[in-house]
């Protein structure tokens, strides 16, 4: 190949890279011939200058083609859904087990948090004994199993994305469209699916903020996707305001078990849920229609089935097999849980989500550089939605803190992410647009 830095310098130049340049590059990230400074210089130019769909799809099979490409044989479509990342954003966790009660095979393969955002691996990793990183055999094995398994990129699958997912992370480039495309749909192609429904999200809380961004990623994943052969949808949802009313890891593990038995179901999360999961089940050919996909997930979780085929995917990868029924004695509980207190009476107006986000970072949710540990047990949850009514003293959330201090700290943020006004705001519609 040639010099990294001549690639580097191209791209830093605006000038197009050839597929044999991007494969060169992508193989020296993967064998470590490429360093980390330049893996950065490489993003950046990236995130300034952009790249063609023909280098896009060429950045995406050649990290695809940097490992292992599964196929599969089992009675049923393998079917995935991925999400661009947002607070609070809990559905991977139910859907999984709602679409593989429905005939489907989901091997999801998750990522860790990035930027502000909670990673899906983060939050089962809070789970007891609950194996993120099996071998191929047994991630196989779970998903013939189960009907899902939701663990992390293997060494075999995808590395170079693994590497380079890590250092976009810490260097200011995550909300690169090529990066985000490339990323994404390296660790689906090489997972060997028959369809993938993407969940891009838009708003305060969403790596593209704007609706018009967001779109613009939909069209590229979903046409990118579709031109390295895995049929796509994509659906564009609000992340205005935290998904769930829960933001954290071992907090979201226990709303998505209170979501599948049950317990709790707040609309916007319901209905983002069940629309992804309708998308899937047409994709697979599980239901001729949107409306017949919606009955039948509807059905999974008023029979359990969705519940207890969650409650087989935790036991099969080494979590408790009572994880329903004792969620409360197994996730890690902080330390220190208290309410925070609005100052002033109102409706709740608008949330700065990012900040909520990033105040769970604070807390030791979330990393700051690759190597940080994560406290799982760290965030909030009964987070009050936007058109709420607080009266003085009431909750504005629940803050769950490894001591004093970082909860002090945290309620500040809280507070100063939410704004209190005289007027309910104008409802914003959970699912904003379908592409593809």
């Amino acid at each position: 190949m040639r010099l990294p830095q001549e690639i580097i310098r191209d791209k830093r130049d605006g000038r197009a890279l050839s597929e044999a340049d991007i494969a060169g590059f992508i193989g020296g990230l993967t064998d470590a011939r490429v360093t980390e400074g330049q893996a950065a210089a490489f993003a950046m130019a990236v995130f300034f200058r952009g790249l063609s769909l023909d280098e896009r799809v060429a950045l995406t099979r050649a990290m695809r083609d940097s490992g292992s490409v599964l196929t599969w044989d089992l009675p049923g479509p393998t079917l995935d859904k991925h999400s661009t990342g947002g607070v609070g954003d809990t559905v991977s966790l139910a859907l999984g087990p709602m679409v593989a009660a429905c005939g489907g095979f989901v091997p999801m393969i998750s990522g860790r948090g990035l930027g502000h955002t909670g990673g899906t691996l983060d939050k089962l990793a809070s789970i007891p004994g609950y194996d993120v990183a099996p071998g191929l055999d047994r991630f196989r094995a779970v998903v013939r199993e189960a009907g899902c398994a939701i663990i992390g990129q293997t060494a075999d699958l995808a590395p170079a994305d693994r590497r380079l997912y890590a250092i976009r992370d810490v260097t200011g480039t995550v909300e690169s469209l090529d990066l985000i495309t490339a990323s994404i749909l390296s660790k689906k192609l090489a997972a060997g699916l028959d369809g993938l429904v993407m969940d891009v999200k838009a708003g305060s809380g969403a790596f593209m903020a704007r609706d018009e961004e967001a779109r613009a990623l939909a069209q590229s994943i979903v046409t990118v996707a579709n031109a390295a052969g895995l049929p796509t949808r994509a659906l564009l949802t609000d992340m205005d305001a935290p998904l769930a009313c829960a933001a954290g890891n071992a907090v979201e593990v226990a709303y998505a078990v209170d979501y599948l038995t049950g317990r709790r179901r707040e609309p916007r999360f319901h209905a983002v849920t069940m629309a992804l999961c309708a998308e899937m089940l047409v994709l697979g050919g599980l239901a001729a229609d949107r409306d017949r996909a919606e009955g039948r997930l509807q059905a999974a979780l008023d029979t359990g089935a969705a519940a207890e085929t969650f409650a087989r995917m935790v036991g099969a990868l080494g979590g408790p097999s009572d994880i329903l029924e004792a969620s409360d004695r197994h996730l890690p509980r902080a330390p220190v849980v208290r309410s925070v207190a609005v100052e002033n009476a109102g409706t709740v107006v608008a949330v700065d989500t990012r900040a909520v986000g990033l105040t769970v970072i604070g807390l030791g949710g979330g990393r700051t550089r690759p190597q940080d540990d994560i406290d799982p047990r760290v965030g909030f949850s009964d987070l009050a939605r936007p058109g709420d009514w607080l009266g003085v003293g009431d909750p504005l959330g629940i803050v769950h803190a490894a001591d004093e201090a970082a909860a002090e700290r945290a309620a500040a943020a809280l507070r100063a992410a939410y704004r209190i006004g005289a007027t309910a705001p104008a409802a914003r519609q959970a699912i904003l647009e379908r592409v593809g």
